[in-house]
């Protein structure tokens, strides 16, 4: 009997935490004395172990046991595993990032082209005491890549089916799926991390498809592929399974109404495969968003890639269930309210205009055969961000008026910190809105991406081009007469973007805010650590801070 995957050490509060694993037989799993069998799915077995009763304010070193065995920590001179409880205070540190590929890490002497993964630095520098304990890893999308795997996982499907047939050498189903995460989170510095550091996650298109819910068309094309059915329905089977389940906290957890039913099947797979034909087909049968407190701080992580509603005359980034459910846990007397979304809200202007024209055009604003090219444009150029569901760009502008000019509340937040991933790249927004002029609280957004994945040249010249001013004013002119209307809310770059693999750090301490991002190292620098590109200063014993006055590292 073997640990295969984990512990995963998903949520550590003040009394009570969670861990995941993945066993190779079914067996009952032990963690700080708390005890579970395993629930199956198609020949693979799972755990996840609530701890509760734990002293706030300390640090709980943990192994895990399998029928009385211990099968974790392994004696390999890294630290032993610990949980980190919370006592209540107000300050909070997470970590964050997207977009990690799954190739293994390079041999020393090695400097592959996708660079030195910021995370397995981050890994290696927190067992060393280098960087201070955060107390959570938000993960921003594309944990593992179904459409774009490694040489391992090719010969692995290889071994199981033809790979001259669709979809090739990219996921096909479930038992694929579980091959990635495995790849992903199996390196002994990420495996470390990963069960120490309490995580918090979402998915994005690669780790289901690339241009994954782009548009309706895009969608009823693929229903008619004869590989789509089980792709779709392993992605959904699998991110339940290894992501979903461990991002709720305690009270969250005890309402997932699937999770008991999954455990007393002697095989949850015909169960678990029916919810997950359900969850692509039916808006309303799935919710993954999900929420956690620090302190006096919220985190709401919203789901931008299932929750879309596509109809060309209805375009929602989000549905009406999860947009109410987002605006109802945003209430309350809050220090901090952190929103992170896969996708970045706003964009560089340019690129913010093209979005914004091109859905326009793609339901006819300029005729019908401008509509089929304005569709091949979108998926060439992958205009799937906030600014083209456009409508939902504005609602979501709105509603940041609303928490920040304190209408609803005696004390906004001191800051409303925006995070995003995706686009490979890594920048700080100041964020104006129509009534922000008086308002207490300040809006910033943040995006952070790849942890490992970068930007080619000619790619990065791209994005410099279409983000310039001169590409924002005639993009901008062009959406216009499109017939889009001007947004409610400006914005403007306090950091300008870097294409390295990034990582970055939000600090949050009573109603001060910073934010810090870092790079990996470049070829010929030491690999083990990682370089401060910037530190931004989002707010000061809960006065909005001068983003042009923060302090700032020369780019490395």
């Amino acid at each position: 009997m073997e640990l295969l995957l984990g512990p995963l050490l998903r949520y550590a509060g003040t009394k009570s935490a969670t861990v995941w694993v993945e066993t190779s037989e079914a067996c009952e799993v032990e963690v700080l004395g708390e005890r579970g069998r395993t629930f199956a799915v198609e020949g693979h077995h799972y755990a996840l172990i609530l701890v509760e009763d734990l002293e706030p304010g300390s640090v709980i070193e943990y192994d895990v046991r399998l029928d009385g065995r211990v099968v974790w920590p392994p004696d390999d001179g890294r630290p032993a595993p610990a949980v980190h409880t919370r006592s209540g205070e107000r300050r909070v540190r997470l970590v964050f990032g997207s977009c990690r590929i799954g190739d293994p890490q390079p041999t020393a002497g090695e400097f592959p082209e996708s660079g030195i993964d910021a995370l397995w630095t981050y890994s290696r520098q927190l067992q060393r005491g280098e960087v201070e304990w955060p107390d959570a890893l938000l993960l921003l999308g594309d944990q593992v890549y179904a459409d774009e795997v490694s040489p391992a996982t090719v010969e692995f499907i290889r071994e199981r089916r033809d790979i001259g047939e669709p979809p090739g050498e990219e996921v096909a189903d479930f038992e694929e799926y579980t091959r990635l995460y495995r790849e992903s989170w199996s390196d002994p510095d990420i495996r470390w991390l990963l069960s120490t550091v309490p995580t918090a996650m979402i998915f994005d298109d690669h780790d289901v498809n690339d241009d994954w819910n782009i548009s309706a068309s895009w969608v009823g094309e693929m229903r008619e592929e004869p590989w789509w059915e089980a792709r779709i329905t392993g992605a959904f089977m699998s991110y339940w399974l290894y992501q979903h389940i461990g991002n709720l906290s305690p009270p969250q957890l005890a309402e997932e109404e699937l999770l008991p039913l999954v455990r007393a099947d002697d095989d949850a797979g015909p169960r678990l495969r029916e919810a997950a034909h359900r969850w692509d087909r039916e808006y309303a049968h799935s919710r993954w968003a999900y929420y956690r407190d620090f302190g006096d701080s919220r985190l709401i992580v919203v789901d931008s890639r299932a929750a879309r509603v596509l109809e060309e005359q209805r375009r929602e980034m989000i549905d009406e269930e999860e947009w109410d459910w987002i605006v109802e846990h945003a209430r309350g007397e809050l220090d901090h309210l952190v929103l992170a979304s896969t996708l970045p809200v706003f964009m560089p202007k340019g690129i913010h205009h093209l979005e914004a024209w091109n859905e326009a055009v793609c339901a006819g604003a300029w005729g019908r055969l401008a509509a089929r090219l304005g569709e091949k444009l979108r998926r060439g150029f992958d205009l799937e961000h906030w600014s083209a569901f456009h409508d939902s760009f504005e609602r979501l502008c709105e509603w940041l008026e609303h928490v920040a000019d304190g209408r609803e509340r005696e004390q906004p937040p001191a800051t409303i910190v925006l995070l995003g991933g995706d686009v490979h790249n890594a920048y700080v927004n100041e964020v104006t809105l129509k009534t922000q002029a008086a308002a207490p609280s300040r809006v910033f957004q943040v995006v952070c991406s790849p942890f490992r994945n970068p930007l080619g040249g000619l790619q990065r010249r791209a994005v410099r081009l279409i983000g310039s001013n001169a590409a924002g004013a005639v993009l901008g002119r062009l959406a216009r007469l499109a017939g889009v209307r001007p947004s409610r809310a400006d914005w403007r770059l306090v950091r300008r973007p870097s294409f390295h693999n990034s990582i970055g750090e939000l600090e949050l301490d009573r109603r001060s805010a910073r934010v810090t991002l870092y790079r990996s190292a470049r070829e010929g620098e030491v690999r083990e650590r990682l370089h401060r590109l910037d530190v931004t200063e989002l707010a000061a014993d809960g006065r909005p801070a001068d983003p042009t006055r923060a302090t700032t590292t020369a780019r490395a």
